[in-house]
């Protein structure tokens, strides 16, 4: 079950980016992000406060991962030729897809990507549009198997921390 997030979700939030990012530091990174400073507990707040925070749940009421669904673009999205019109509003984005290292490879991404979808749908938006890091290769994976078209990748300061290639997907919604 994915819904919105609440202030008691924000501790179980931070543990999750530090798995995932304990995770990564003793077998590899598909992430690109930094311990300390992106994402953190900070970035759980403010998506929490702006009413965009999800989390997942598993059968067992634990929670498998979290996301963060705005129509915020950032500001590199400009550089993207994208093939699917949509602006303000009419854009969903998908930030900061984190699932716990042990419920990786069990469906969880796709759940929240299902979610994603159907939101975007609910809220009458054309597209969605989001990004991923180019070492990111289950994600690259992922995306296109779901129906995503690969829109271009550009060079980001991302969240003012990591200057990082990201590749873009877009996937228009009917």
């Amino acid at each position: 079950m994915i819904r919105l997030a609440t202030l008691q979700d924000i501790d179980e939030a931070e543990k999750i980016y530090d798995e995932v990012l304990d995770y990564e530091a003793e077998h590899g990174t598909t992430t690109n992000w930094v311990k300390g400073k992106y994402p953190t507990r900070k970035t759980a707040e403010k998506a929490l406060t702006a009413g965009t925070y999800y989390v997942g749940e598993d059968e067992t009421g634990n929670i498998f991962g979290t996301v963060n669904l705005n129509h915020i673009q950032p500001a590199e999205y400009s550089n993207i030729p994208w093939t699917m019109e949509g602006e303000g509003d009419e854009v969903l984005v998908v930030h900061t897809l984190c699932i716990r290292p042990e419920y990786r490879g069990k469906g969880y991404a796709k759940e929240f990507m299902a979610f994603a979808e159907n939101l975007a749908k609910e809220k009458g938006c054309k597209v969605i549009r989001l990004d991923t890091w180019e070492g990111n290769e289950p994600a690259k994976k992922m995306y296109p198997s779901l129906g995503y078209r690969l829109a271009g990748d550009t060079l980001f300061f991302f969240e003012q921390v990591i200057w990082e290639t990201l590749v873009c997907y877009e996937k228009q919604m009917k």
